[in-house]
C-alpha cells in the first residue's frame, strides 16, 4: 500500500465544543416544546435541511440498519416521515416496531435522539401529505421499488418515464406509500461542552408525564 492510498490517521481530528450550559431548570415541561424550541433555533442557524435525521431500524433478528430521512411533522404524538411499506425500513417496522431518530445538529453543537414504538399513519393523512408533493416526487415514489435491485439506471428511468405517461397530471397514492409516527418513550437533548463534558438531558416517559434524567456524558 503506497502513501496516497492508506487511510488518513484519525487520531487528531478533533474538534472543541463550547457552548451554553445545558440546565435542568432551562427544559421545558415536556419534549415536544423543547424539541420545538431547539429545533427553531437549528431554523434560525441556517442549517441545511434541519429536519433530516438518521433512523435506526432492527429486523426481527436485530439485524441493525440506518439511513437519513426527513422530519415530516411533529406534535405531541411524535414524530411523522413518509416511506415505502416495503423498503427496508419498512420490512424492518413490520418485523420490530421499535426505531431511533438522531437530530445531528453539529454546526450548533447540540444532538437530539428519540426512541420509541413506531405506528403507521392512517391512509388519510398520508394521501393529504403524498398530494401536497411535487408532482416529479409523486411520480417517483411509484417508479422506486425502494431498496430492490435493479439492474442499471436506465431501467430506473425508463420506469420513471413509463409512469409520467401512465399519470401526466394527478398519480393516485401507491397502496405501498405512507407514513409512520415514532412515538418517543425517551428524548435526549445533547449539548457539547468543553473537555467532551458534554450536557445529556433525557426525558423519560413516566405515565400521566416525564421524568427528566442526567445522563454522563
Amino acid at each position: 500500500m503506497d502513501a496516497t492510498s492508506r487511510p488518513p490517521s484519525l487520531a487528531g481530528l478533533r474538534r472543541t465544543y463550547e457552548g451554553e450550559p445545558l440546565l435542568e431548570s432551562d427544559l421545558a415541561a415536556d419534549p415536544i416544546t423543547q424539541f420545538t424550541r431547539w429545533f427553531q433555533d437549528a431554523l434560525e442557524s441556517g442549517l441545511p435541511e434541519p429536519n433530516a435525521m438518521v433512523l435506526a431500524t432492527a429486523s426481527a433478528g436485530g439485524r441493525p440498519s440506518a439511513r437519513t430521512v426527513l422530519l415530516k411533522g411533529y406534535d405531541e404524538r411524535g414524530f411523522v416521515f413518509y416511506t415505502n411499506y416495503e423498503s427496508r425500513k419498512g420490512r424492518d417496522l413490520a418485523e420490530n416496531g421499535r426505531a431511533s431518530l438522531l437530530f445531528p445538529w453539529h454546526p450548533i453543537r447540540r444532538q437530539v435522539r428519540v426512541e420509541g414504538l413506531v405506528a403507521r399513519l392512517p391512509h388519510e393523512e398520508s394521501a393529504e401529505y403524498f398530494t401536497s408533493r411535487p408532482y416529479g416526487s409523486r411520480i417517483g415514489a411509484w417508479a422506486s421499488r425502494q431498496s430492490a435491485v435493479v439492474r442499471s439506471r436506465e431501467e430506473l428511468d425508463a420506469r420513471y418515464a413509463e409512469m409520467a405517461e401512465r399519470w401526466p397530471e394527478d398519480p393516485p397514492v401507491p397502496d405501498f406509500w405512507g407514513g409512520y409516527r415514532v412515538v418517543p418513550s425517551e428524548v435526549e437533548f445533547w449539548q457539547g461542552q468543553l473537555d467532551r463534558m458534554h450536557d445529556r438531558l433525557r426525558y423519560r416517559r413516566s405515565h400521566p408525564g416525564w421524568i427528566v434524567e442526567r445522563l454522563a456524558p
